[in-house]
């Protein structure tokens, strides 16, 4: 369970309750906790919309990062485009768009695919009933910024890095009591927090 919860700290960039938590509890990281400020750094330029910023971070950690994973570059390439739209900066857009993203575009269908989705953005005044409007929504950022965190974590532990594992552990856990408590009564988990197990109800 510590392991649980110290992989969730970790991949998710609490670094100071992942220290308390390594000196309490004795668990030892995976990566180094050092690195994680840097990490955290990457992801919240790409969370405030600061692309080029970022890819200049990620370059700093490792240029291999976005050497070996061009889809990792090409949706930061994408996500730096939507912000030059979300900023009006039209003639800029297009331009980059030609210079940076086309070339990507002409290697790979799927590239060329999401380029026209965000290109069509600037065919609509009104982006709020454009049907790609989505990309203009902050989970676009955030979708974004959890890939690069992903690369990250990945080329630091020299391994695939999953998503964290408690959260979707306790989704299990919510799921399964939901589909027993239709079929019999057992003793339940109502207190996630202290993980009490609560005798049924007779």
């Amino acid at each position: 369970m510590n392991k649980l919860v110290m992989n969730f700290l970790v991949t998710e960039g609490y670094v100071e309750a992942a220290e308390k938590f390594q000196m309490e509890s004795g668990t030892e990281p995976d990566i180094d906790l050092a690195t994680i400020t840097d990490r955290m750094a990457v992801k919240k330029a790409v969370q405030s919309g600061n692309v080029e910023d970022a890819i200049e971070k990620v370059n700093d950690l490792n240029p291999e990062i976005l050497d070996t994973n061009p889809q990792l570059f090409f949706h930061l390439q994408q996500q730096r485009l939507i912000e030059l739209i979300r900023n009006g900066k039209i003639e800029e857009a297009l331009e980059f768009a030609q210079e940076e993203l086309a070339p990507r575009g002409e290697e790979n269908q799927s590239f060329l695919e999401e380029l026209e989705r965000t290109v069509s953005l600037l065919a609509f005044e009104d982006v709020s009933n454009c049907p790609v409007g989505e990309l203009l929504d902050i989970s676009q950022r955030l979708k974004t910024a959890s890939e690069v965190n992903a690369a990250i974590l990945t080329s630091q532990s020299h391994e695939k890095v999953p998503d964290p594992k408690l959260p979707s552990l306790l989704k299990m856990l919510i799921w399964a009591q939901n589909q027993l408590d239709e079929k019999a009564a057992y003793p339940r988990i109502n207190d996630l927090s202290n993980a009490t197990l609560e005798d049924p109800t007779v």
